[in-house]
């Protein structure tokens, strides 16, 4: 039974730099004001330990690393559905984030997921360091990530065209936009 309403939740291997940006990127938003109801939390390496979050939430906005190809810092948001949508193999972390989405997909269905991935480099040697082009990128992970929040939780219009809260519980009833790559930064 999901009982809590929206999770953030970064994923990332500290020690691997740049692979650890979702780590930091959620460490940076427990210093951030958000709207009640908004959980945030640091993965870590993921694994079957993260199996109760998709349980406990009616929505997910993950946020990792990934080997794309694009420019180291590129942000992009997806709306995965199935384990085979999120970054392929990082490091270790990924053997037990994989494992925990096909677990996961296997108990029932996901709640509504969004995935925040900030594009690195090559592998990166041991270290905790983030690189320029990663550092850089935090912020507009935090831009995006908020964006969703508001996007699709805290906002309706009203009649009159005009903004109004709503509650969180609706994430988990609105669509994303068709490509969620555009959604404002």
């Amino acid at each position: 039974m999901r009982r809590r309403d929206v999770l953030v939740l970064g994923i990332g291997n500290l020690l691997l730099g740049d692979e650890g940006v979702g780590v930091h990127a959620v460490r940076a938003m427990q210093g951030i004001e958000l709207p009640r109801g908004v959980d945030v939390l640091d993965g870590g390496t993921g694994g079957l330990q993260l199996l109760g979050c998709f349980d406990d939430y009616r929505c997910i906005v993950m946020i990792d690393a990934t080997l794309d190809g694009r420019a180291p810092g590129t942000v992009a948001v997806t709306r995965p559905r199935f384990a085979h949508d999120f970054p392929r193999a990082l490091s270790a972390h990924d053997i037990g984030l994989r494992d925990m989405l096909e677990t996961a997909a296997l108990l029932g269905p996901w709640p509504k997921m969004f995935l925040v991935t900030v594009s690195i480099a090559a592998r990166q040697s041991p270290g905790v360091e983030l690189s320029s082009p990663v550092s850089a990128a935090i912020e507009r992970v935090i831009a995006r990530t908020q964006a969703i929040l508001r996007q699709e939780a805290f906002c309706q219009e009203t009649a009159a065209g005009s903004c109004q809260v709503a509650g969180v519980a609706d994430i988990c009833r609105r669509g994303v936009p068709a490509d969620a790559s555009t959604m404002p930064e």
